[in-house]
């Protein structure tokens, strides 16, 4: 970040706005009225902040929004956080809507990171020491717990909360309302409570332009995984020597084989007859 500012040297800050004197303020961003930028903050080129946000302990990158009264940086909700000094990053473009809360890290990890090009919609809530990929869309509502991890291009659905720990994997879909205790792999859509894995996420596989082939081999790797009998551990070493090459199946075996809290999995068909049944 070049060219950074003080209140009193740049001319796109309000008048009542309040900055403390560590902050520094791109000369090319905007704050809003009565907002608070607090401590150690560093605000990038063409950042703009609107009225009544209070930002703590906070790197902004480039070009974000950041709507009125969203808390970015405050402290993080966990009775383990003592004060220590910790931060939050906000990668370039990313998109925070009204009254969103993005809590700072804690010891255990030091920080919360949002990553580039996200949107984060009015009342999310991103807690302490999560690490949030590029492109994520969090819409209205959303609670993420501390330490979650969301891969790249999540879309998490309305309402839907997030268990403390859980992983999500890149390009993930978590329906409106969803409840999610344990990890979901990429590439899949989960829905319910508690959150069962309803498919692949096609049609976001398909925006990101992934190959036929590649779409087409995690369709079996999918099935082996979820609908064959034996363990995880087995099932994922039958589909490695099927050398179904693709680095979208790759990554999708990868999260699997890794996962500490399990995965999420869908619904047999007995299950699922017997919630129909009234």
């Amino acid at each position: 970040m070049d060219s950074l500012l003080s209140l009193s040297e740049g001319n796109l800050i309000h008048s009542t706005a309040i900055v403390h004197p560590t902050a520094r303020i791109h000369e090319s961003a905007q704050v809003g009225p009565y907002t608070v930028i607090g401590p150690d903050c560093r605000i990038g080129a063409l950042t703009q902040i609107g009225a009544h946000c209070v930002i703590e302990y906070a790197d902004i990158g480039a070009s974000c929004r950041i709507f009125s009264h969203a808390f970015i940086g405050t402290a993080p909700q966990d009775l383990k956080y003592r004060g220590e000094k910790t931060r939050i990053v906000v990668g370039d473009g990313t998109i925070v809507r009204e009254c969103a809360t993005l809590n700072r890290g804690t010891s255990a990890r030091g920080e919360t990171r949002i990553g580039k090009s996200c949107l984060l919609m009015a009342y999310s809530h991103v807690a302490h020491d999560c690490v949030i990929g590029d492109e994520v869309i969090l819409a209205n509502s959303v609670a993420v717990a501390g330490h979650v991890t969301i891969g790249m291009g999540t879309v998490v659905g309305g309402l839907s909360g997030i268990h403390q720990f859980v992983k999500i994997g890149k390009m993930a879909m978590v329906g409106a309302g969803a409840m999610v205790p344990m990890d979901v792999p990429p590439f899949c859509t989960v829905w319910g409570d508690r959150a069962r894995i309803v498919g692949l996420n096609i049609e976001g596989l398909n925006r990101r332009h992934v190959s036929k082939k590649s779409i087409e081999a995690l369709k079996r790797v999918y099935k082996k995984i979820f609908f064959s009998k034996g363990t995880l551990r087995q099932l994922t070493r039958q589909a490695r020597s099927e050398k179904l090459t693709s680095p979208e199946v790759g990554e999708f075996l990868q999260f699997i084989s890794s996962s500490g809290r399990g995965v999420c999995r869908p619904k047999l068909k007995a299950e699922t007859s017997a919630s129909q049944t009234w």
